[in-house]
């Protein structure tokens, strides 16, 4: 490294490229007006944008949806989840998808998860468990348990916290995420 140059933590990078996508931006907008507790715009939704800058893609690949999960062990009712879904979806006319990860251990038999970072410490790929959100004064936070190194260098693998290695598998093959981002490395677990 020169004199005069400062090293930019990755998680700022990350940060950065967010906020220069204005769809991204107008998300975390309409996620904040909630106010659900814990709550992140997480998976590939910060995922994919990583992906798209490491392929120098000038457009963002549209995305599958957007994950909202949140952790509110007082309301766990599904039924919220849906009529949040709807009500974002019906406002955007984006692919809202929200989960309250304060449920979601029973799903795959873990112990109840403390948040939704640690909810996603258990999600089935190690770089699709990050989350950002915009706070009241307007920063953007950033929540990645199991860091960012794998992420910024263009990998995908399998994270032993879920389990089922098969899962992982058929995600990698279902999604066809190599095909979108094809210098991404599989790293077989």
């Amino acid at each position: 490294m020169s004199a005069g140059h400062a090293v930019v933590p990755a998680a700022a990078c990350l940060l950065v490229w967010i906020a220069q996508d204005a769809r991204r931006l107008a998300a975390l907008y309409q996620a904040r007006e909630l106010a659900l507790p814990d709550a992140w715009l997480a998976a590939g939704f910060v995922r994919n944008c990583v992906w798209d800058r490491l392929h120098g893609y000038a457009t963002a690949t549209p995305l599958n949806d957007i994950d909202l999960i949140y952790h509110d062990p007082d309301d766990t009712c599904e039924a919220r989840d849906r009529a949040l879904s709807e009500r974002l979806r019906a406002a955007s006319g984006q692919p809202w998808s929200v989960k309250n990860q304060a449920r979601m251990h029973r799903r795959h038999g873990h112990a109840p998860y403390a948040s939704a970072s640690a909810a996603m410490r258990y999600w089935v790929e190690r770089e699709t468990a990050l989350g950002v959100r915009l706070d009241a004064s307007g920063t953007l936070r950033l929540s990645a348990p199991l860091g960012l190194d794998s992420l910024l260098a263009g990998r995908l693998s399998h994270n032993p916290r879920h389990g089922d290695v098969t899962v992982f598998h058929r995600r990698v093959a279902e999604k066809r995420w190599r095909e979108q981002w094809p210098r991404l490395k599989v790293i077989p677990a």
